[in-house]
């Protein structure tokens, strides 16, 4: 739609073959020369690094008013990947691919994808609430010029329902409680006065039929639908489940998923690193932003770029999780070991390259079981795009829930893996 966050860029469909889908997290400007993915920068500059229907690599990029960072380009495009990932349009059956559900305590249920509907236990409110601290009374005894009135008892929140007696009475009354019986209107306690026994209304004072009563039902009745299967359960939800009187509830069963990063490169934190080396920081990012997002059964591995040890070690995760989510050895590198291992496990391939970058040779398939087996880049902000565009997505879908997610901006690091 030609926007960039809030900013606006210009592009030209008929000359261009890409879009620019993202940016940000990318130094102020690069040097002529310099290598963005793959793409040479044709301009110093961070306003000029890429112009509209410059051919690189065989390909059409766009330029934006500011710095470029994601740039749809060659593979197959972006909704097109989304559409295989989200199974919309794909002969994929990702929706209830985990269809497994489990009962959880009310306290273990935030967070997680609802399979059952919720029904009001009854009314709500379930009885007529006083919402002020005074005195409730019938309301034609004030019609009939009385200002003060006997103090004929006390009714507590929690307390069982009391009634009025007759002639010029009240009782008096905390807010929560439960309205007594022939008492049709509540006095605030700042307008009344209280002496031995008895209060009495100041004179200016003027009160209203059934003022501060919160009516029986007037929220919603009982047997009313409060939630539907789907929903990831809120704070908010967790009241509604509450209020609907379950201590336990249905919910999707958590997918066991493993994040393994690949790389003779990588040095996980706290551990000796040399100047050949880089920090093993996709895989920590990739768990966080998983369970960030209620996957909380999610472990991560390391592996090194060998053909027989990642057969090995990738086949063991696959065959006990539901979810594989490799980072690097994707592309066409000679240690690009990851695609024909994957092919060699029995991993069918659903497409590999997507028409964007950052994050172009992303690769995703399913296990004999129907695992998902999302293979993303090595490259930091390749991978958390590519898992904020799509891993997450996709899982929810699957889960029963929605694809819509929180949007979190994402910066360029440092690390790889």
């Amino acid at each position: 739609d030609g926007k960039l966050g809030e900013q606006r860029i210009d592009w030209d469909p008929r000359a261009a073959l890409g879009v620019v889908v993202a940016a940000g997290g990318y130094p102020d400007s690069y040097a002529k020369g310099t290598e963005i993915h793959g793409l040479p920068v044709t301009e110093d500059g961070a306003s000029k690094v890429f112009h509209a229907g410059t051919a690189l690599d065989d390909d059409k990029v766009v330029t934006a008013g500011g710095r470029v960072l994601c740039v749809v380009g060659l593979g197959d495009t972006v909704a097109d990947a989304r559409d295989v990932a989200y199974a919309e349009r794909a002969r994929i059956d990702f929706e209830g691919a985990f269809s497994r559900s489990e009962i959880v305590g009310l306290a273990d249920a935030r967070g997680r994808v609802l399979q059952q509907v919720v029904l009001a236990e009854r009314d709500q409110p379930p009885y007529d609430r006083v919402t002020m601290d005074g005195i409730a009374l019938r309301f034609a005894d004030l019609n009939d010029g009385n200002r003060r009135f006997g103090i004929a008892g006390t009714q507590h929140a929690g307390d069982p329902v009391q009634r009025l007696p007759d002639g010029a009475q009240c009782i008096e009354v905390m807010t929560g409680a439960v309205l007594p019986k022939d008492c049709d209107c509540v006095i605030p306690v700042e307008r009344i006065v209280k002496d031995d026994g008895h209060v009495t209304i100041e004179d200016d004072y003027t009160a209203k039929l059934r003022q501060f009563i919160h009516p029986r039902g007037s929220d919603h009745g009982k047997g009313h639908q409060l939630l539907t299967p789907g929903r990831r359960l809120s704070a908010i939800d967790m009241a509604l489940l509450a209020t609907a009187g379950l201590a336990e509830v249905r919910v999707a069963a958590l997918p066991a998923v493993r994040v393994i990063s690949t790389g003779n490169e990588l040095v996980a934190a706290g551990q000796p690193i040399k100047a050949h080396q880089v920090r093993m920081s996709n895989g920590p990012a990739l768990v966080a932003m998983l369970e960030q997002q209620g996957f909380l059964d999610s472990l991560h591995l390391h592996l090194v770029d060998d053909p027989r040890l990642l057969k090995h070690r990738i086949g063991e995760q696959l065959e006990g999780s539901d979810v594989l989510v490799l980072s690097g050895g994707v592309s066409m590198g000679q240690a690009d070991f990851v695609p024909a291992v994957l092919a060699e496990l029995g991993v069918r391939k659903h497409f590999h390259r997507i028409s964007q970058r950052p994050g172009k040779p992303m690769w995703f398939g399913t296990g004999p079981k129907g695992q998902l087996v999302f293979a993303l880049p090595g490259n930091p902000v390749s991978a958390l795009t590519c898992c904020r565009h799509y891993v997450l997505p996709a899982l929810h879908r699957a889960m029963g829930g929605s694809a819509a997610l929180v949007v979190h901006r994402i910066r360029g690091c440092g690390g790889a893996g």
